[in-house]
């Protein structure tokens, strides 16, 4: 199989200057839908890929699932009228023939899609021989390993032009998201594979169209090489996703306003006042490594203390105590308490295990000979 070359080619990252652009509706609802985003989008002059989807996975059913492989016919017509290369979502093979059969510019997996490994091989293996980008998001949990395996899977299949979308992750609880960004994975995703073009979907993460802009500025800050952004000719009369998407003019002043940063500057006084700030960081960092040595062997020896008088490791009041009183002291200084939280929760984590390993010896070796082979 071979996408269609009458459709515009779509140019890869190092033929784009700046920060790649893909936008466009969440789903594909109709032709006159499709056609007219196009025209809005490409009149812009700043897209380099619409998107579209046609499968549409939804949580519960009832909801609007899309239009399916008709969809694709609409999209090649528009992307050959206005000269816009065009992608969708493929969750299986018989996705990707249509698609591949319909002269798709390029193909992205989506989070429910990635979580699988066997339908993720299942697309990689239709897509052996064909040389089209392939982006991949995020599974919906926050687990790199599992990110990493979905890409790997298409870089064995022979894929070149390869991708990945971060697009939030899914949580339980209260928050300003739909879907938590948690910035520290998709750092660690270009931190483990440098050379692999990292795009953001500020969308799917803010859920709300008034959240974006802050996202997708983040995003660029954060060093990502591009923006996903859902663009809809009527957002509030959408049939998916209706509050995360902009209008056509909302979309171009959007990415107007973005701030482009450099990655790095020669001048000389940038430099060497980044050095020295550096340094002062190194200092710090090494003083707080020495007081969580002290703390952790504190905790080591209220663990001796506890098992001379038969006490329970854990103690809810105790932990409650060190939450609240922590949190407050980070809000004077400025601290979130998302971040002493998660803080606390590490430093907890530690020092369980060191408490532990004083009452229960015999259990932690045996734990660290099994690590250990």
């Amino acid at each position: 199989m071979n996408s269609d070359s009458s459709t515009p080619q779509f140019p890869w990252f190092d033929q784009i200057t700046g920060p790649m652009l893909i936008a466009g509706p969440c789903s594909v609802e109709s032709e006159e839908q499709w056609r007219e985003i196009t025209r809005a989008l490409a009149a812009t002059g700043r897209v380099h890929l619409m998107r579209g989807g046609i499968w549409k996975p939804r949580t519960r059913p009832g909801a609007f699932e899309g239009v399916g492989e008709q969809g694709l016919l609409w999209m090649k017509r528009a992307s050959s009228e206005f000269g816009m290369p065009f992608m969708t979502e493929v969750a299986n093979a018989q996705h990707v023939e249509a698609a591949l059969n319909a002269g798709v510019s390029a193909l992205w997996v989506g989070a429910r899609t990635t979580v699988n490994p066997f339908s993720v091989q299942e697309i990689a293996e239709a897509l052996q021989g064909v040389q089209i980008p392939v982006f991949v998001k995020n599974p919906v949990n926050p687990d790199l390993s599992l990110w990493i395996g979905a890409l790997e899977r298409f870089r064995r299949m022979g894929i070149e032009k390869l991708a990945a979308i971060h697009r939030g992750f899914s949580f339980f609880g209260e928050s300003i998201y739909r879907n938590r960004p948690m910035w520290e994975i998709p750092i660690a995703l270009k931190a483990q594979w440098p050379e692999l073009p990292v795009v953001c979907d500020p969308s799917h993460i803010g859920g709300k169209r008034e959240l974006l802009p802050a996202i997708a500025q983040k995003a660029l800050d954060l060093n990502m090489d591009g923006l996903m952004l859902e663009a809809h000719p009527n957002p509030d009369a959408a049939l998916s996703d209706a509050a995360q998407q902009l209008k056509p003019d909302h979309w171009l002043s959007l990415v107007e306003g973005l701030i482009i940063r450099n990655q790095s500057s020669s001048h000389p006084e940038f430099i060497s006042e980044l050095a020295l700030l550096r340094a002062r960081m190194d200092r710090m960092d090494a003083q707080l490594i020495q007081l969580l040595g002290e703390r952790f062997d504190a905790s080591a020896e209220l663990g001796v203390y506890k098992k001379a008088h038969d006490v329970t490791i854990f103690q809810l009041e105790r932990w409650n105590e060190i939450l609240q009183t922590r949190s407050e002291w980070g809000r004077e200084l400025g601290l979130s308490d998302e971040f002493v939280i998660r803080f606390l929760e590490l430093l907890h984590k530690e020092s369980i295990r060191r408490q532990n390993s004083v009452m229960n010896p015999k259990e932690t070796n045996q734990v660290n000979k099994k690590t250990e082979n």
